[in-house]
């Protein structure tokens, strides 16, 4: 089961084809065993958070690791890359999200890392930091809240801030949010805060 932010595949609306250098933003449910077998990508920077199982990734870089809770895991295309991923554990729940890659990425090598992420109750942690996008660099942030725990989003003249388990209670910039749920925050001034009503994660974007 897929859920898309953007436009995708047989799914267009021109008011949402992306924002800043993020061109997809996708939501996966798979069960064990099924995945993406392997295909093509070039040009793009792939960042994939897993929030329960484990999924599989092999690519033509020689590459081939189980990437779990806890850790992000990059995958720079560059001029090309050929690669698969596979749920290696029951109900394998995973975000994915690709930035447009700056000029110049079709003469460079891909590339796959995987970075440990150590959260920190009731704050946001930097888990990557992406510097070779368009209108780079693009940051992922992410927090780990308690029920009636306040956090400030880190600043950004962009930011998509996801819901990625929990809840949030209303704020001044959105209705109450669940898991799921996402919003947009575009040339905010000021400090924006978002309360948890019940023990929550949150994906935060932050572009130049």
């Amino acid at each position: 089961m897929t859920w898309h932010s953007f436009s995708f595949g047989g799914h267009y609306d021109p008011t949402r084809t992306g924002y800043g250098p993020m061109v997809c933003h996708d939501e996966h449910l798979l069960g064990e065993g099924r995945g993406f077998d392997t295909h093509h990508h070039e040009r793009l920077e792939i960042v994939t958070w897993v929030l329960s199982g484990a999924l599989e990734h092999r690519d033509s870089t020689g590459s081939a690791t189980v990437l779990r809770p806890g850790s992000v895991g990059l995958l720079s295309a560059g001029s090309g890359v050929e690669h698969s991923e596979i749920a290696s554990a029951p109900q394998t729940r995973f975000v994915q999200v690709w930035l447009a890659a700056a000029p110049g990425a079709e003469s460079r090598p891909p590339s796959y890392a995987v970075s440990p992420v150590p959260l920190v109750d009731g704050s946001f942690v930097e888990a990557l930091r992406v510097a070779d996008v368009e209108q780079g660099p693009a940051v992922l942030s992410v927090a780990r809240l308690d029920a009636g725990q306040e956090v400030v989003l880190p600043e950004g003249r962009l930011r998509h801030l996801f819901v990625a388990s929990g809840a949030l209670l209303r704020n001044s910039l959105a209705e109450p949010l669940v898991a799921g749920d996402a919003f947009e925050i575009s040339d905010e001034r000021g400090p924006v805060a978002v309360t948890a009503g019940v023990p929550t994660q949150l994906l935060l974007w932050s572009f130049a």
